[in-house]
């Protein structure tokens, strides 16, 4: 990267959503010798309405301020959904700020509780996938789930937490686009710095979805996982954001299959009650939370 290039993260996603865009989907013919995968330059400019030389002064970060207008017309070029789009609109509104405070992610002691009255899994998750904090049915539903583990990590690294998901390639897809919309413009964090440079340099699949430069937003869903012991399980997921951090539960449509052997797992992994799995050093305190280790 140049060092005109370095810091121009609006240049960078432009360039990497013109690539995933092929002449085909915008009515232009394949044509021979093309160079670049998707989209030209010359060709983003044309059908957005604005000459080549400008386009190129946006990706090379020449110029960091275009109009409303001129975005609007290069998210219709680039087919952009309403998320990527409005990703791209804050990107080109991004301004310099002043360093944010560090403050550690805490989960509260009222959500310590709650986990412990919980019957199906539930656990609390940071802005980086970090586990917080977890109750015994997350833990015996998956024991990547402990408190201490990272869930993209895991997911990208742990051949068992591969073959517990049913569609590990959407789940990837999905976790690694979350990350970038969660790290927006605090891209000097350090806990994001470190998560997404161990993974750069560990995991091919982090580096070929990173390059994509695909953000979501934060949501539920329902997936299907394969446990050793019960077998595939059909579960819904809902997120809910509780302060700094976010509350995370998997349930089961009630009298279905999965209902059952969620609560065969139950009596199964026999919880006492109340209880909640934890380090036993931090997050009953404000302020501390232990470094992930490695699956």
């Amino acid at each position: 990267m140049t060092d005109e290039e370095s810091g121009n993260r609006l240049g960078r996603y432009l360039r990497a959503r013109r690539e995933l865009v092929s002449p085909a989907q915008v009515g232009l013919p394949a044509g021979g010798n093309r160079r670049v995968p998707g989209l030209r330059r010359e060709e983003v400019a044309l059908l957005a309405g604005i000459s080549p030389d400008y386009y190129l002064r946006l990706e090379r970060g020449r110029d960091r301020n275009p109009s409303p207008q001129v975005l609007e017309s290069l998210a219709r070029v680039l087919q952009l959904d309403d998320i990527e789009r409005t990703y791209l609109l804050g990107l080109a509104a991004a301004r310099p700020r002043a360093p944010r405070r560090k403050r550690p992610e805490h989960v509260p002691a009222r959500v310590h509780e709650l986990l412990g009255h919980l019957q199906i899994p539930a656990f609390v998750e940071g802005r980086a996938f970090d586990v917080l904090a977890a109750n015994p049915m997350a833990v015996a539903l998956n024991p990547r789930l402990r408190p201490g583990q990272n869930r993209l990590r895991s997911l990208l690294l742990d051949p068992e937490e591969r073959a517990f998901h049913q569609d590990w390639a959407k789940a990837t897809a999905e976790f690694v686009a979350t990350l970038r919309t969660t790290i927006g413009d605090d891209i000097d964090n350090p806990r994001f710095v470190e998560l997404v440079g161990e993974l750069a340099l560990s995991s091919q699949r982090f580096r070929t979805l990173w390059a994509r430069h695909d953000v979501r937003n934060l949501e539920g869903g329902t997936t299907t996982v394969h446990h050793p012991v019960v077998g595939e399980l059909r579960l819904h997921r809902d997120k809910l954001p509780i302060e700094d951090v976010i509350l995370v539960v998997y349930y089961p449509d009630r009298g279905s299959d999965s209902d059952e052997k969620l609560r065969l797992l139950a009596a199964l992994t026999h919880p006492e009650s109340g209880s909640t799995v934890h380090d036993g050093t931090a997050h009953d305190r404000p302020g501390d939370v232990p470094r992930p280790t490695a699956p």
